[in-house]
């Protein structure tokens, strides 16, 4: 940068050092106590801090100005200190929020109840109104319970009905097919004599019999040894066509 682009820096440098003087003329002609003397204790606040800050920022930037880091001086700690204190002393001008007003329920009710003590009237209106409410609480309690004992015993009765379905179609669908089998034993088997053919068909009507009186619910080592049993009597008969 050559001297002819300076030279307006510098005319614009010593207008504003001029005007700083018009302005601190006040604070420069006495000292700083004096100055303060007279004023609020806000005002005086004001004063100390921004007269700190601007010594400090001054420093902060003598120090920049010469290449050094500032920001690792002990004048950078200060500075963040006194921007603290700007933020108190606006904390302080702001008016606090106005509360609004509110009634205090409890407080009120206490005062009505201890103002009504020793009416006889309006004792027995609260009595017989407490007494009210106990009721309608318990019913409702009971009703609750109740509804939900049966909702629960609706479960288990569907629980159980859902449980006993099943081993009973599986039995069914075993007896039909145990059925179909003897039916088609007998049609195949050749034409022997009437008595043979007699005791099939009681052999069958006893295997319906013993299926009726049977009970519907059976459970597995029950239903395995029926069919145990039905495979020894097949084996039997087949046994007695073959010899015959």
């Amino acid at each position: 940068m050559d001297s002819a682009s300076l030279l307006p820096l510098l005319e614009q440098l010593d207008d504003h050092v001029d005007d700083l003087e018009e302005v601190l003329e006040p604070l420069l002609g006495q000292s700083l106590s004096k100055t303060s003397k007279n004023l609020p204790v806000m005002d005086k606040a004001k004063l100390h801090v921004l007269v700190t800050y601007t010594l400090e920022s001054l420093l902060f930037c003598y120090l920049r100005l010469y290449g050094v880091d500032a920001k690792q001086r002990p004048v950078f700690r200060e500075l963040t200190r006194v921007k603290q204190y700007f933020e108190k002393i606006k904390a302080l001008e702001t008016e606090p929020e106005q509360r609004k007003m509110t009634l205090d329920k409890g407080a009120a009710n206490r005062f009505v109840k201890h103002g009504l003590a020793g009416n006889e009237k309006y004792d027995l209106e609260r009595a017989e109104r407490e007494a009210k409410e106990r009721a309608r609480a318990s019913f409702k309690a009971a009703m609750i319970a109740k509804k939900m004992a049966a909702e629960a015993q609706n479960s288990a009765v569907q629980n159980e009905g859902a449980s006993s379905a099943a081993p009973s179609t599986a039995q069914s669908t075993a007896d039909s097919d145990l059925d179909s089998e003897e039916e088609t034993n007998t049609d195949a088997q050749p034409s022997g004599s009437d008595k043979e053919k007699e005791k099939i068909l009681r052999k069958k009507e006893q295997n319906t019999k013993a299926k009726s009186k049977k009970p519907r619910k059976l459970n597995k080592a029950e239903r395995d040894d029926e069919k145990k049993e039905r495979r020894k009597k097949k084996e039997k008969s087949r046994k007695a066509k073959k010899t015959a």
